[in-house]
């Protein structure tokens, strides 16, 4: 069975728009693929928390340029002060099977971005995690995202989303990602690139 590995944070907008189109991809192949959200805090790697402000700018030019409404319910006020509490639970659900980790692993990005939820309130953890027939998640990292980011490092992730197939590497291949002269995010479906990506995934 094909397997794609992504390393990403929940509260990254530029996973939440891509992953959608991967998944509904893979769902549509003839033979079935695992797709494994694995854990890339960026409050590690950039050493702070993903401010909000910065969220909101990029959901808003990825809403404007992209035609999408994947992010109606983002709030300022209901953003997450940390994802390792999610992120641990995500992990637990890949404990039990590939397709209970992915299951949780979307409905927390969609709960944050599409439903204006903290992700990070012990609460609404509460409610994914009873959904999906788990317990409440630590708020301590486990292991597993330990270990995620560890290997990140060591496969040379550049950021977030970065999705592997095999060792094939592609950095956010839904979307081509730049700045215009004054500095602002532009944002396009990248159709080569993902088809490449598909491509290696149909193999």
């Amino acid at each position: 069975m094909t397997t794609v590995e992504v390393f990403a944070d929940i509260n990254c907008p530029f996973t939440h728009a891509g992953l959608k189109q991967v998944v509904q991809h893979v769902s549509e192949m003839s033979e079935p693929a695992d797709v494994i959200v694995r854990a890339w805090p960026l409050e590690w790697v950039n050493g702070t928390p993903l401010a909000v402000d910065a969220v909101l700018t990029k959901a808003a030019a990825l809403t404007e340029q992209l035609g999408i409404d994947d992010f109606a319910g983002l709030r300022s006020d209901r953003w997450p002060d940390t994802t390792i509490p999610g992120l641990n639970l995500a992990a637990a659900a890949y404990e039990r099977d590939a397709a209970t980790g992915l299951a949780v692993s979307l409905e927390l990005r969609s709960a944050l971005f599409e439903r204006g939820l903290d992700i990070a309130d012990a609460d609404v953890l509460e409610a994914v995690a009873a959904d999906h027939g788990l317990a409440a998640p630590s708020g301590d990292a486990l292991p597993a995202i330990t270990d995620d980011y560890e290997l990140g490092k060591q496969r040379g992730v550049q950021g977030s989303p970065h999705f592997f197939v095999g060792s094939d590497g592609f950095f956010c291949p839904a979307l081509d990602l730049g700045h215009d002269q004054d500095g602002h995010l532009t944002a396009r479906f990248d159709r080569d690139q993902l088809a490449e990506f598909f491509a290696r995934l149909d193999r």
